[in-house]
C-alpha cells in the first residue's frame, strides 16, 4: 500500500531521521512511538505530503488514499454539524454524478463492440465498486452512527459548529475523516479530545476497519487494544516490532540490555585498541601492527545507544493536614446554565482519604461539578457542603487560560507563593524538570506537557488535603503519567480526578461517579470494574430486548400456521445457512490473505524495479498488478456482504 524508502528529513545539516525504510501493509495497525522530539509527527506529515523530505521517497499504490488527523487543526464555522460532516462525502457525491452520467451515455450509444464502449463499461463498474466501498447508499446512516459514536446527540446535528468547543469541533473533523474511509489512517493523538465511551467506540471502529492504521498516542490502553505492530523512532532510525505496545515495552527492555552488553564490549575493544596504538605508536618495530589497528578502528561500525532520559518528575505531595471525616457532601446537587440543564440529583458523600473518579461523556457535567466543589461556580439545585478544615488544591483543565503567557516559569510560582516556601521555588521547579535557564522561559513558549508540569508544581506551594484534578494527564507522556500516578497513590489526602485515561485511573481510584443523561450515579470499585459492569448492563439490556421480541416472533409464526415440524425445518434451514455463510467467509478471508500477499510482493518489486529485473515499460506489468487490486476490492466487498448476511442470520 505505502512504501517508504531511505527517507531522510534534515534541518540545517542535522538529521531528524535518516534512511528510514518500511512498508505499511493492508490491515496493519501500527503504533508509532518514541521520545518527544524524535520526529513522529513530522514523519506523518511527510507521509501525507505536508512536509518535504530531504531524501528518499514515499510511494503509494495507485488506488491508495491517505487520511490524516493532526493534533491541532483549523476548523471552519458557518455550517451545522450535519452539513460540515456531510462534506466528507465529496468523493461519494462525485461518484454518484459520474455513475449517472456514464449510465446516460451508455443508454444512448449503439457501438456495443467498440473499445470506447467497453471502456465506459469498465469505468462504470469501477465507479460502482468504489461507491459501494465508501458506503454511498448508506450515507445518512453512516454519518449518524459515526457522530453518535463520537459522543454527539441527535439534537446536536443541526446546531451550528461555532457553538461547540475546540475539542468537539476536532471530533467533527475526526468524523469526517472516518467517513471518507481512506486506505490508510494517519492519526496523531486521536484520543486527546475524547471521553472513555468515545475512545472505546473508536477502538472498536479501528479494530474492524478494513484499511491500515498508523497512530501516535500516549494512551497505553488505546495502543494495546488497537495496534498489532509497533515502530519505534529512536536516534533517527526505526526498529519494527510485530507486537502491540505493552509487549513492545518488554521486548525493547530485552533489546536494550543486549545493546548495552554489545556496546560495553565494543567500548572495551576500542579502549584496548587505542591503548595499544598509544603505547606503540612511535616504535618502528610495531608500526605495521599500529597501522592495522588504526584501520581496524576506522572500519568499525560503532554501536549507538540512545541516551536514556533518566531525569524524572520528582513529585511528592506535601503531607495533607487532617480534615474532618466528611470532605465533600452533595445533597441533590444540580446545575443549569439558563435553560440548558447539565445534571441533577448528585447525592453522595466523599470521605477523608478516598480517591474517586468522575467519568462520563464530555458535556455531561464532570468539570462543572469539580468547579462547584472548588467554589468557582455555584449549584443551581441542592446543597454542596465542604467539610471541616478542608483545604483544596485545584488543577484546572484550561491551564492556558489561567496562566499569564508573558510571565516566566519562575514568576508563575513566585506570584502565588507566600512565606518560607519562596526560598524553595528553584528546588520545586527542578523537581518538575525546570532547571537552569528553563526557569526564565516565557509561559507562552512552553509545550502542553511543560504547562501541565508547571501547573502541577503550583500545587506543591502549600499543603492541601483535597486535590481536585481535571484531566491532569493531558499532554503528559507515559513516563510522567506513571510518576504522577505513583505520587497520588502515596498521597494521604483525598483526591477527586476527572480523566478519560483508563490506565491512569486503574488501581488509583476505588469509586467512580458516572455523569450520564443529566444524572449522577455512584459505582463502587475501580475503573475496569465500572467498565465491565457497563458492558454487562448493555448485554442485559440487549437480552431483554431480544426476550421481548421473541413472543412477537412466536406469535407471528403461530399466525403463519407453522407446525412444530415446520418450525424445526426452518431452524435446520437457518443452521445450514449459518454454516454455509461462515464457511464462505472463511474462504473469502483466505483469498484476501493470498491476494494481499501477492500484492505485497509486487509492491516490493515495484519499489525497486532494477533490483528485481522489472521493466516498467511493459504494459502487461501494470495490468497484472491492477488486476490483483481489482480482485482484492471485489473480495473485500464480498467479505463485507457476507458478514452483513451473517449478522442478520445470527440476530433472527
Amino acid at each position: 500500500m505505502v512504501s517508504v524508502n531511505d527517507l531522510t528529513v534534515s534541518f540545517g545539516g542535522w538529521d531528524l531521521f535518516r534512511d528510514l525504510t518500511f512498508m505499511i501493509n493492508p490491515r496493519d495497525r501500527i503504533g508509532l512511538v518514541g521520545k518527544n522530539g524524535a520526529g513522529k509527527s513530522t514523519l506523518l506529515k511527510v507521509l501525507i505530503g505536508e512536509h518535504p523530505a530531504s531524501g528518499g521517497q514515499v510511494s503509494c499504490s495507485a488506488d491508495t488514499t491517505l487520511g490524516y488527523l493532526p493534533q491541532q487543526m483549523k476548523v471552519l464555522d458557518g455550517k451545522t454539524v450535519r452539513q460540515e460532516t456531510a462534506s466528507a462525502f465529496e468523493e461519494v457525491n462525485a461518484l454518484e454524478r459520474e455513475i449517472a452520467r456514464l449510465g446516460e451515455e451508455l443508454s444512448t450509444r449503439t457501438d456495443y463492440e467498440s473499445e470506447a464502449y467497453t471502456g465506459l463499461i469498465h469505468r462504470l463498474n469501477e465507479a460502482n465498486d468504489r461507491f459501494q466501498i465508501l458506503g454511498g447508499e448508506n450515507r445518512e446512516a453512516e454519518m449518524e452512527k459515526t457522530l453518535l459514536g463520537l459522543g454527539f446527540q441527535r439534537s446536536d446535528f443541526d446546531r451550528p459548529t461555532r457553538e461547540f468547543s475546540g475539542g468537539w469541533r476536532m471530533r467533527i473533523e475526526l468524523a469526517k475523516l472516518l467517513l471518507r474511509r481512506p486506505s490508510v489512517f494517519l492519526l496523531d493523538e486521536p484520543t486527546n479530545h475524547l471521553d472513555i465511551e468515545s475512545i472505546q467506540w473508536l477502538e472498536n471502529y479501528l479494530k474492524e476497519y478494513p484499511g491500515a492504521v498508523v497512530l501516535i498516542s500516549h494512551d497505553r490502553a488505546f495502543l494495546d487494544v488497537v495496534t498489532n505492530r509497533t515502530i519505534e523512532l529512536s536516534l533517527g532510525r526505526i526498529t519494527d516490532y510485530k507486537v502491540p505496545y505493552s509487549k513492545y515495552v518488554t521486548l525493547r527492555a530485552e533489546r536494550r540490555q543486549q545493546q548495552q552488553a554489545a556496546y560495553d564490549n565494543q567500548q572495551k575493544l576500542i579502549e584496548k585498541t587505542e591503548e595499544f596504538i598509544e603505547r606503540f605508536r612511535y616504535k618502528p618495530t610495531k608500526s605495521n601492527q599500529v597501522q592495522s589497528r588504526i584501520k581496524q578502528l576506522d572500519k568499525l561500525d560503532r554501536i549507538e545507544l540512545e541516551e536514556e532520559d533518566l531525569s524524572k518528575l520528582n513529585i511528592k505531595f506535601p503531607p495533607a493536614p487532617r480534615s474532618g471525616q466528611v470532605v465533600v457532601e452533595a445533597k441533590e446537587v444540580g446545575k443549569s446554565f439558563g435553560e440548558k440543564h447539565i445534571f441533577s440529583g448528585a447525592d453522595f458523600v466523599i470521605e477523608r482519604g478516598e480517591k474517586i473518579a468522575l467519568v462520563g461523556r464530555n458535556g455531561e457535567g464532570k468539570t462543572t461539578f469539580a468547579r462547584i466543589v472548588v467554589g468557582d461556580t455555584e449549584a443551581t439545585e441542592g446543597v454542596m457542603r465542604i467539610g471541616h478544615n478542608v483545604r483544596i488544591g485545584y488543577f484546572a483543565q484550561n491551564q492556558d487560560d489561567l496562566m499569564d503567557g508573558d510571565a516566566t516559569v519562575f514568576d508563575t510560582l513566585d506570584r502565588v507563593a507566600t512565606g518560607d516556601i519562596r526560598t524553595r521555588l528553584r528546588d520545586i521547579l527542578a523537581a518538575f524538570l525546570f532547571r537552569g535557564e528553563e526557569i526564565d522561559k516565557k509561559v507562552r513558549v512552553l509545550s502542553g506537557g511543560e504547562r501541565s508540569r508547571l501547573a502541577m508544581a503550583r500545587l506543591m506551594l502549600e499543603p492541601y488535603n483535597l486535590l481536585v484534578l481535571d484531566e491532569p494527564t493531558n499532554h503528559m507522556d507515559m513516563r510522567s503519567k506513571d510518576i504522577l500516578k505513583s505520587a497520588l497513590l502515596k498521597y494521604d489526602g483525598t483526591v477527586i480526578v476527572v480523566s478519560h485515561d483508563r490506565e491512569f485511573l486503574d488501581g488509583l481510584v476505588d469509586k467512580v461517579y458516572e455523569f450520564r443523561d443529566g444524572q449522577v450515579r455512584e459505582h463502587l470499585g475501580g475503573i475496569y470494574d465500572f467498565l465491565e459492569k457497563k458492558r454487562m448492563d448493555s448485554l442485559r439490556e440487549l437480552e431483554r430486548k431480544k426476550a421481548a421480541e421473541k413472543p412477537a416472533e412466536s406469535a407471528a409464526k403461530s399466525d403463519a400456521g407453522l407446525s412444530s415440524k415446520e418450525q424445526y425445518q426452518e431452524k435446520q434451514k437457518r443452521d445450514r445457512l449459518l454454516k454455509a455463510t461462515r464457511s464462505a467467509i472463511g474462504e473469502i478471508e483466505g483469498e484476501i490473505e493470498r491476494l494481499e500477499a501477492e500484492i505485497a510482493v509486487w509492491d516490493v518489486k515495484l519499489s525497486d524495479p532494477a533490483a528485481h529485473g522489472i521493466d516498467l515499460s511493459d504494459p502487461t506489468l501494470f495490468e497484472q498488478y491492477n488486476g490483483l487490486k481489482a480482485r482484492l476490492a471485489k473480495a473485500m466487498k464480498r467479505w463485507e456482504e457476507l458478514n452483513f448476511e451473517l449478522d442478520i442470520l445470527e440476530t433472527t
